[in-house]
């Protein structure tokens, strides 16, 4: 399982993987998640609700109700086209941090057992 420490500031950026494919929902959202990270990675649903209110405030995503039939109305969200650029920024952000971590990441063999 990997620490949400380590990839809180990226968690906006998940999110709006997921919405790129089409809009969703919370539950839904948090599913795909964990099915997609083979377990590995559960956002927590304050941690998962809290993004969709920076998101929404900031203007990358949109929420509307859904036409539920059954129980309680869903809010689903959408990207929006400021949400695609702030994805493809954190992308390369991302890109940018992965190849400066690789750079201190080592194989421990290369220095012994000490």
């Amino acid at each position: 399982m990997i620490s949400s420490d380590v990839i809180r500031g990226y968690n906006d950026t998940i999110i709006l993987s997921l919405l790129l494919e089409g809009d969703s929902y919370g539950y839904e959202i948090s599913k795909n998640i964990r099915q997609i990270t083979d377990e590995q990675y559960i956002m927590k649903e304050t941690t998962l609700y809290s993004a969709f209110n920076r998101l929404e405030k900031n203007g990358y995503i949109e929420s509307y109700y859904g036409e539920e039939t059954q129980g309680k109305r869903r809010t689903y969200f959408k990207i929006t086209p400021s949400g695609i650029t702030y994805y493809k920024e954190k992308c390369e952000e991302w890109d940018i941090t992965q190849k400066v971590v690789n750079k201190f990441i080592k194989e421990l063999n290369e220095y012994g057992n000490n």
